[in-house]
């Protein structure tokens, strides 16, 4: 079993820049995706950014594109989300999660794929 832990959310006036990490609590494998998903209050969860750990490839949602950034350093089993230039509409609670089967490609975004959740960090943006 895969144990996932966010940390680094906090409040930041509009602007502001937060890092978000996912550790987990053990090696997954060389090639998964991880994904970073959001819900705001009173809305869906939805995707954010996510990334291929075998070939690095990247994608986020175009809401975040230019802003965040999604990277992972496998050494300490550990993702991250760089979040910069936040807006208040970027404020809701941040979940990493893994997909363990997709292995090459770009990360699919659908939710029910991600079979382990970290319990998310809340990120809050005042204007």
């Amino acid at each position: 079993q895969v144990q996932l832990v966010e940390s680094g959310g906090g409040s930041v006036q509009a602007g502001g820049s937060l890092r978000l990490s996912c550790a987990s609590s053990r090696y997954i494998s060389n090639r998964y995706c991880m994904g970073w998903f959001r819900q705001a209050p009173g809305k869906e969860r939805e995707g954010v950014a996510f990334i291929n750990t075998g070939d690095g490839g990247t994608d986020y949602a175009d809401s975040v594109k230019g802003r965040f950034t999604i990277s992972q350093d496998n050494a300490k089993n550990t993702h991250y989300l760089q979040m910069n230039g936040l807006k208040p509409e970027d404020t809701g609670m941040y979940y990493c999660a893994v997909d363990a089967r997709r292995t090459y490609g770009l990360c699919l975004w659908s939710q029910s794929r991600y079979n382990y959740w970290g319990q998310g960090t809340q990120v809050t943006v005042s204007s």
